[in-house]
């Protein structure tokens, strides 16, 4: 019964996705931005890190797609209330588990095909990386787009105005990018704030991309890394579904 509400849910939201072909590739645009005016601004320098600058740089810009991408996600929840669709929902017999896992489901598949894209582009710019890495890589950007995805409806259910909402997700998002070492390695920090930074969730996950994109998979920072993705989306799809649940959707 999950398994088929879900699939219908999903299916549901990759269509319209898939309908919107402009706003799909959009999404990558940003990340692809940073590839092209940032990323040779790092060619050579002294990082400090294994590897080259590119794979230092493409796993940030892998889950800055999905931090920002995810997060604002809730946008469509708000929408769909104003337009009356969450309440009809309401008196349907779908799970309300399988409302929120058929939402953040298609988020992954979106995100995921677009940081396909990003990676291309990042290989006819110079990025060398093992196929596995680069898979493992996509693993995390679906990992956190299930979370910060089920996270961002939850709080669309409870703010309901666009107003309220883009405000707060801002306030989160952009201390979590700066704090993570998307951009930069931590490392190359001040003390203080890469003892900081420690406290991000996301730093973990990038350094785990970072570690995977020069074919270190057994590392320290890739066992917190998998630990702090795997935490997050238990947590996350937890939250999500009890206010799905609480709020009628």
């Amino acid at each position: 019964m999950l398994l088929h509400d879900t699939a219908l849910i999903y299916g549901r939201y990759l269509r319209q996705s898939l309908r919107s072909r402009f706003a799909l590739l959009f999404g990558v645009l940003m990340p692809l931005l940073y590839l092209v005016f940032f990323g040779p601004l790092l060619t050579g320098l002294p990082l400090g890190e294994r590897g080259s600058s590119w794979q230092l740089l493409v796993p940030g810009l892998l889950l800055q797609l999905g931090l920002f991408g995810a997060s604002f996600a809730g946008f469509s929840v708000i929408i769909e209330n104003g337009q009356g669709v969450v309440e009809r929902m309401r008196v349907t017999p779908v799970s309300r588990l399988a409302l929120l896992l058929g939402r953040v489901l298609r988020d992954a598949t979106v995100f995921v095909f677009q940081a396909v894209l990003l990676v291309l582009a990042a290989v006819v710019m110079g990025l060398r990386a093992p196929l596995t890495g680069v898979l493992i890589g996509f693993a995390f950007v679906a990992l956190l787009t299930v979370s910060l995805g089920s996270l961002s409806y939850a709080l669309a259910m409870r703010v309901r105005t666009p107003g309220e909402f883009g405000p707060l997700i801002n306030a989160v998002s952009m201390p979590s990018m700066l704090l993570s070492g998307l951009m930069l390695p931590m490392t190359l920090a001040p003390g203080w704030l890469d003892v900081l930074s420690h406290f991000m969730p996301f730093r973990y996950l990038v350094d785990a991309v970072r570690d995977a994109y020069v074919g270190s998979y057994t590392s320290t920072a890739m066992l917190y890394g998998v630990l702090v993705a795997v935490g997050l989306v238990a947590l996350s799809v937890t939250v999500g579904t009890r206010v799905f649940r609480t709020s009628g959707a």
